[in-house]
């Protein structure tokens, strides 16, 4: 089966015409259709204090993604909470780290951060096992986190500051018009269920970025056609264009 349509669950990018989406449009006549599978519902500060978190009784907060920060700095105006130059950002890599520009003068505050993985942080956070730490994160955050910064025995609190769930695709999605799925998050595979119940995959291609993705995958039934990242597609535009290029192949041989 050719490919021509792809939808990708993520945002559409600011241009599309500099990456990696407009050379494989060129070379292999696809389409690529984006839109966001899930969306971030707040989680109130009177919720939050409902789970007991004050925010003055952390030193340290926690940081995995931009999502985190924005919703930290969210809760923090509700709850009207100053946040102290003293305190420190233990962020998951360094490109996390610079987007607390957006809410702090960077060079003023302590911020630490990892290469990558957050065994990397975790490493560095033992270096700074006096502080209190506040772990923000989304509900449907891995046990596998609390699991290692149980492990590493630091002194945190758990603090969900937003939720994930499935964006309302039914009247903006004709999900039967395209050839190849991408999903980035288990949440991506449950929001194509509740969305979309009577899709049946047939001779469409699915590809999932990470391990969790891609067994969400196939819990949900589905065949896994492609995935990411592995040793020749670190990426998931990648990832595409190595399918598209092997079905490209493939009917050539006919």
């Amino acid at each position: 089966m050719k490919i021509k349509s792809i939808l990708v669950s993520q945002p559409k990018p600011a241009d599309v015409s500099k990456t990696p989406f407009a050379d494989m449009m060129k070379k292999y006549g696809v389409n690529f259709t984006f839109e966001k599978f899930i969306k971030l519902d707040d989680v109130t500060a009177s919720e939050l204090r409902q789970e007991h978190i004050k925010l003055p009784e952390y030193t340290a907060i926690i940081l995995t993604s931009r999502n985190a920060i924005d919703h930290f700095f969210r809760v923090a105006k509700e709850m009207r909470y100053t946040v102290p130059e003293t305190l420190k950002y233990f962020c998951i890599n360094e490109s996390t780290a610079f987007y607390l520009q957006r809410y702090v003068q960077y060079r003023k505050r302590k911020v630490f951060y990892g290469n990558q993985s957050l065994n990397d942080l975790i490493d560095i956070m033992k270096k700074h096992k006096d502080e209190k730490y506040l772990y923000c994160c989304s509900d449907i955050s891995s046990d596998a986190t609390i699991d290692l910064l149980n492990a590493a025995k630091l002194n945190f609190t758990k603090a969900v500051m937003f939720r994930t769930v499935p964006a309302d695709l039914k009247d903006v999605v004709n999900i039967k018009e395209h050839d190849m799925l991408v999903f980035f998050s288990p949440m991506g595979i449950q929001s194509l269920k509740v969305n979309f119940p009577d899709f049946e995959q047939k001779e469409v291609a699915i590809g999932g970025f990470g391990d969790a993705t891609c067994q969400a995958i196939i819990d949900a039934g589905f065949e896994l056609n492609f995935r990411a990242p592995t040793q020749t597609a670190p990426s998931m535009t990648m990832a595409i264009e190595e399918y598209l290029a092997a079905e490209q192949k493939k009917s050539k041989k006919k």
